[in-house]
């Protein structure tokens, strides 16, 4: 049996629930491209779950290892200061599971290729 991995879509989040469905819209898209794959939402401050709860539900669920990518267009304070503080805080308390974490999607080509293609778009 192939050892569990979960991934965590990690966003900033914001009052305005609307904020939420375009990460939520990725997640349904991950889960569609590969429907084995275990996928939740978290989000740094001002909306639920937060990075330790989202952890905490996938570890419940059998993963043993999760990789958390950044949804941010760049790498700022967030990442460099607070998501890596939070990650060794995870695996401070959770010593038998493997956290990985991906770039920002900002920083992937295929990313910048289809935000270029959107801005020329009329």
């Amino acid at each position: 049996m192939q050892a569990a991995t979960g991934i965590v879509l990690f966003a900033h989040g914001s009052r305005d629930e609307r904020w939420r469905a375009p990460v939520e819209a990725v997640a349904r898209r991950v889960a569609a491209l590969d429907p084995s794959a275990r996928v939740a939402c978290a989000y740094l401050e001002l909306v639920t779950p937060d990075l330790p709860t989202a952890a905490a539900e996938l570890i419940a669920d059998g993963a043993v290892s999760i990789r958390v990518v950044p949804l941010f267009l760049g790498i700022g304070k967030h990442l460099r200061e607070d998501l890596p503080r939070l990650l060794d805080d995870l695996r401070a308390a959770h010593p038998g599971v493997v956290f990985s974490l991906a770039q920002a999607v900002g920083e992937e080509p295929e990313v910048i290729d289809l935000l270029a293609r959107v801005a020329l778009k009329f």
